[in-house]
C-alpha cells in the first residue's frame, strides 16, 4: 500500500500524517504491531510464568497459541491478525526487526522450544519458523472466514486446541 493510499483509507486530508506521526510506512507498521502485539506478549509471558521451570512443549505453544488467537473476538483484533500474517517473508529475521518491548515473552517461548535437544539448530530454527507461519496463517485465515460471516465447523476453543496440537507436533521431538 502506498502512503498515499494509507492516508485515504484513514480518512485523513493531510498528506503528510503518516510522516509527520510515524516518519514512514514502516513506523506507522511498527507502531500498528506494538499497539496490538504488546498486550498479547505480556499475556503469554503470564501464561509462560505459570508453567514453572521445566514445561512440555505443548504447554509453550499453547502460550504462543492462546493468547494470539484471543483477537478473534473483535475486528480490529482480525484485521491485526491479517496483517501479520501478511508479513510471512519476515518471519526468518522478526528477532532482528521487532520490537523487543513487545516481544519479549514471545521470543523467550520460542527461544524455549528451540532448544528442544532431538534436532540439530538449524532443523530446530526452521521448526520454529514452519510454526510461526503455521500459527499465523492459520488464525488470519479464521479471521477472514469470521469476517465474510463463514460458518466453521469448530468453534473458538476447538480452533485453539486443534491448533497448539498442530503446532506442537511441528517442534515435539519424536
Amino acid at each position: 500500500m502506498t502512503t498515499r493510499e494509507i492516508i485515504e483509507a484513514a480518512r485523513q486530508r493531510n498528506v503528510s500524517a503518516v510522516s509527520y506521526h510515524f516518519r514512514s510506512r514502516q513506523g506507522l507498521l511498527t507502531e500498528v504491531l506494538a499497539r496490538r502485539g504488546g498486550p498479547v506478549d505480556h499475556e503469554r509471558g503470564e501464561w509462560r510464568d505459570r508453567l514453572g521451570p521445566q514445561p512440555e512443549p505443548r504447554d509453550l505453544v499453547a502460550c504462543l497459541v492462546t493468547p494470539y488467537a484471543t483477537l478473534l473476538h473483535t475486528e480490529a483484533g482480525r484485521s491485526y491478525l491479517r496483517i501479520v500474517a501478511q508479513l510471512r517473508n519476515r518471519f526468518a529475521v522478526w528477532r532482528v526487526e521487532s520490537d523487543p518491548a513487545t516481544t519479549k515473552h514471545l521470543t523467550r517461548i520460542l527461544d524455549e522450544l528451540e532448544t528442544l535437544p532431538d534436532a540439530a539448530a538449524p532443523v530446530r530454527r526452521e521448526r520454529v519458523v514452519a510454526l510461526i507461519i503455521l500459527l499465523t496463517g492459520a488464525v488470519a485465515e479464521r479471521a477472514r472466514r469470521i469476517d465474510d460471516g463463514t460458518t466453521d465447523e469448530l468453534d473458538h476453543d476447538a480452533f485453539v486446541d486443534n491448533l497448539v496440537h498442530m503446532c506442537a507436533a511441528l517442534v515435539t521431538p519424536g
